[in-house]
């Protein structure tokens, strides 16, 4: 024990002897964890062995101070063997929390520094109930015990006996009890005593018999020194708080579950070490507090304004103090150790769900959603708290992402929800929002504005608070369905099997069209799909689909390099011109940095280059369809060698990881031309050495494709930068020019700016 009375301290024992030096007799003294001030550390353990009271002392002899130098290693040692030689439990079992409950009860409400006026009064009571009921029984078994004890503690605190004898005498009382029965019992019998003295010193004004026993105890005369006996009245307090706080931690310890820590565990086996000690501190601390009592019984002035006591409290408060903190890390290294193994099996839990079959999806959503709320999600549209009845045997899609939602992707969502839950379609599905934050840091404000902000514009169900997502549920979200940043859609079909890893893809892609939303319809859209123009641009901007139905040459460009896109809007005009080729340029600008494609686009819209789109949730959303392509063709583990759509889809992608333009040139859905900028550029300035093959409208896009050939190398440099779903990236991947292997890296980005 010597490691532990290291860690908790003790008062200097200069400062110890120079309070001691007064005509009156100090109370139980303080020291280290097991140390305190001794006549003799072998005169008190003959004391203990002897168990005998002390001969009785005149009227105003208090308890002895133990005097004395601190506890060496040896005798430390000594106490701690004779603190375990009383230890003999017969097996009794004690649910010692109710008792705590109602003892914490009766010393909370005897404040020694709130003395009761004639229109004051207690009117708060006990919660009537389980409590009470729990402790019927247990109090008909224990009255006696509690009776005795109490009884014991005044006769030894008044005969002027030594602290230490007087702990040992009640150690010797309880030795059949469990160590945490021991702390509670020696608690309950001081706030019997305690109780009773603060309940007549509250009441002695209102009521005739406390008035009457307050003067046989000499109240009125203490009551009237109330500012001078302050210090003492808060010394008792502060102690009586450190006693109850280091008994909690006790129980806390018993209560611990052994299926979870085994007695075998180092923590807890260093814990249960330092539980004798922790015990023999709070019953040594009850002694020093009734012993206080017991002294203001019939003391004049000049012992009421005594500093010694003071100290004496303040250096046991002290000391418990810091034993409750040491044991305090104790318990959090086992509670977190619990919550690992709990944290375990709730994973294993979901996994056996998701591979069970089930008569609808109720057992999997209430353990995915709140499983410990009965209304744990907030209807978006009424704006109600409802229960996860209201998904039964609907196919559910969680929309899991964390706070850091864009506008875009908010706005575009609730537009396509908004669509689908009209018609044929309402309420065939359900989104439920699961909000997966990080816990490392607290719930502060700006993160409560944060969810409010994004939730005022939800249409759909959400959990009414990010907490309500069980650590266990986040670690299978981002282990099994590999959500890391970018937002998912799971979809679930009635069953509550998962139909659709991320049917956000296929959303960005098709809208309502890819109802229900699974991966097979997934599958079936990409059989009926072609690479053309209006699968390119989609319902993104309806002119240019209606450009594209009226056969005209459109052409889509972008990057953010201003110089190059004045030369090539220049080059294709010109040859436009001459041509006679009508071509409506139109601006898509590139995936990231936005600062710098809008300021390309005021460039464009100042100088009047070309056409452009104003809003950038279009811009946003072109570049994201193309990414979902991308990642839907990967869910399905297609790639450029076998798929024609993946190649121009990973060209579109290397296009934008470059930092020069491009530009595709098409006439309606027949025919379609791209290239990098610097290509197209250098090929538009050749116009003479090709115009010869234009001939009609028609056959502008061909001779271009022909005339461009030339200018594609072999020494070229494509660059692919792929967002999400790192985890799942191939190790090959072809380039989609020379279709050589690329090399691959890793880029990490914080911000699209």
């Amino acid at each position: 024990m010597a490691s532990l009375a290291t860690a908790v301290g003790a008062a200097p024992p200069q400062k110890m002897q120079q309070l001691l030096k007064g005509d009156r007799t100090a109370h139980s003294g303080g020291g280290g964890l097991l140390a305190g001030p001794v006549e003799d550390a072998s005169a008190v353990l003959k004391q203990a062995a002897a168990a005998a009271a002390p001969a009785p002392a005149p009227k105003m002899q208090l308890m002895k101070a133990d005097r004395g130098h601190l506890f060496s290693a040896s005798d430390d040692t000594a106490v701690m063997k004779q603190i375990l030689s009383t230890h003999s439990p017969d097996g009794r079992e004690i649910d010692t929390r109710p008792l705590l409950h109602l003892v914490e009860d009766i010393l909370q409400r005897a404040t020694p520094t709130v003395i009761m006026t004639p229109g004051q009064a207690h009117h708060e009571m006990l919660e009537e109930g389980v409590h009470r009921m729990e402790l019927v029984g247990m109090l008909e078994a224990l009255a006696y015990t509690i009776h005795r004890i109490s009884c014991e503690i005044t006769c030894k605190c008044s005969g002027g006996g030594e602290a230490h004898a007087t702990t040992m005498v009640l150690f010797n009382s309880l030795a059949h009890y469990t160590w945490d029965a021991k702390v509670v019992i020696a608690l309950a019998a001081f706030a019997v005593s305690y109780g009773e003295f603060w309940l007549t010193a509250q009441l002695h004004t209102v009521n005739p018999l406390a008035k009457s026993v307050a003067l046989l105890k000499q109240l009125p005369d203490i009551l009237e020194h109330t500012d001078a006996l302050k210090p003492r009245f808060d010394g008792l307090n502060n102690l009586i708080k450190a006693m109850l706080d280091v008994t909690k931690c006790i129980i806390q310890f018993r209560e611990i579950p052994s299926e979870y820590i085994s007695p075998d565990n180092p923590d807890m086996s260093m814990a249960l070490t330092h539980i004798p000690t922790a015990v023999y501190w709070i019953i040594r601390s009850v002694v020093a507090c009734a012993s206080q009592m017991i002294s203001l019984i019939g003391l004049g002035h000049e012992y009421i304004s005594s500093t010694t006591e003071v100290w004496e409290l303040s250096s046991l408060a002290h000391k418990l103090s810091n034993i409750h903190g040491h044991l305090a890390k104790q318990l959090e290294l086992l509670y977190r150790h619990i919550g690992d193994r709990k944290h375990i099996e709730a994973f294993q839990t979901l996994v056996r769900l998701f591979e069970s079959v089930h008569i609808d999806n109720m057992k999997i959503l209430k353990t995915l959603i709140g499983p410990k709320d009965d209304l744990p999600l907030m209807d978006g549209t009424a704006k109600k708290r409802v229960s996860v009845e209201v998904l039964r045997r609907k196919i559910v899609m969680l929309f899991i992402s964390d706070l850091e939602l864009t506008h875009e992707e908010l706005f575009v969502l609730v537009q396509i929800y908004s669509d689908t839950h009209q018609g044929k379609l309402e309420r065939a599905y359900e989104v439920v929002w699961l909000p997966v934050v990080d816990r490392q840091g607290p719930w502060s404000p700006a993160k409560e504005e944060t969810f409010n902000n994004l939730t005022t514009s939800m249409p759909w169900y959400y959990l009414h608070h990010p907490s309500l997502l069980d650590p266990a549920v986040v670690k299978y979200i981002r282990e099994m369905w590999h959500f890391e940043k970018r937002p998912l859609l799971v979809v679930l079909d009635g069953q509550g099997r998962v139909v659709c890893p991320n049917a956000l893809h296929m959303m960005w892609i098709w809208g309502s069209l890819a109802f229900p939303f699974t991966s097979n319809r997934e599958e079936a859209l990409w059989k009926e799909e072609t690479w053309r123009l209006e699968f390119l641009v989609d319902e993104i901007d309806p002119v240019i689909l209606s450009w594209v139905r009226e056969g005209r040459h459109v052409c889509l460009y972008g990057g953010e390099d201003i110089d190059w896109i004045r030369r090539f809007t220049t080059a294709l005009r010109r040859v436009s011109q001459e041509a006679q080729v009508p071509i409506e340029m139109v601006y898509v600008g590139k995936s990231s940095p936005r600062d710098r494609v809008r300021k390309a686009i005021n460039v464009i819209a100042s100088e009047k280059l070309s056409g452009y789109w104003q809003d950038p949730v279009m811009v946003w959303f072109f570049w994201v369809r193309l990414e979902s392509m991308w990642h839907s063709k990967m869910q399905h583990g297609r790639s450029i060698e076998n798929d024609p759509i993946m190649q121009e889809v990973m060209t579109m992608l290397s296009f934008d990881g470059g930092d020069e333009g491009w530009a595709v040139i098409s006439r309606g859905s027949m025919d379609m031309v791209k290239a990098h900028g610097r290509k197209m550029v250098e090929c538009l300035n050749t116009w003479d050495t090709w115009k010869a093959n234009v001939r009609t409208k028609e056959d502008f896009v061909p001779a271009l494709s022909n005339a461009l050939l030339p200018f594609h190398t072999t020494e070229h440099c494509s660059r692919l930068i792929l967002p999400g779903d790192v985890g799942r990236i191939k190790e090959r991947v072809v380039c989609a020019e020379c279709k050589r292997p690329m090399e691959k890296f890793v880029l990490y980005r914080c911000c699209n700016e």
